[in-house]
């Protein structure tokens, strides 16, 4: 109920990490908005330092500012990669942090199915080659899901695109047209109505 009423006001973050087929593990960063299911990828490195980490609060607090996104509570875990400079940077900007119980995943259970969809959807289908690969396939992956995926918890509307007009005439549903757009040599599938 609670996440219910102040969803405008939520966010949540969580690390994942990937590995390429060298063995190198690259770490991620990704926030998520609760009301619309916004998400942002605010960083991937193999070595997720404090002063990084501390400077992506930061980037994050000011593109919050300039984006107009009132947000009063940030929902993580007790990942050992948050340093305690993470947490007063957001205190500074009137952002609580609340942390997630020890072994409770469920606590922030909308970043958890963001990480298994980006898993299921690019990460278990691509081979990453390193951090800058990385960057650029979660990126792609950020605007389809921001702009053409539709979530279906949301009433099926995309994070910042509006819905289309339903198409209620007869001879224009026995005629779709239908095209599709790759993405990240068709690892991502994009399919709209042709004008």
């Amino acid at each position: 109920m609670f996440l219910r009423s102040q969803a405008q006001a939520v966010i949540a973050a969580d690390f994942f990490e990937t590995t390429t087929p060298t063995g190198t593990r690259l770490y991620v960063l990704a926030v998520i908005e609760h009301a619309t299911r916004r998400i942002r990828i605010l960083g991937a490195t193999a070595h997720p330092t404090a002063a990084r980490v501390t400077q992506i609060a930061r980037n994050l607090v000011m593109d919050l500012e300039d984006a107009g996104r009132p947000v009063k509570y940030l929902i993580r875990d007790r990942d050992g990669k948050y340093p305690a400079l993470f947490d007063r940077v957001l205190a500074d900007a009137d952002i609580t942090v609340v942390h997630t119980g020890v072994r409770i995943p469920r606590m922030n259970a909308i970043m958890e199915r963001w990480i298994r969809t980006c898993r299921r959807e690019l990460l278990d289908r691509t081979l990453i080659l390193n951090q800058r690969h990385l960057l650029h396939a979660l990126r792609e992956y950020e605007v389809f899901y921001n702009e053409h995926r539709p979530h279906q918890g949301v009433a099926n509307a995309r994070p910042l695109a509006p819905l289309p007009e339903p198409i209620t005439a007869p001879d224009r549903i026995a005629r779709l047209n239908i095209h599709r757009r790759d993405r990240l040599a068709g690892t991502i599938h994009e399919y709209e109505h042709a004008a």
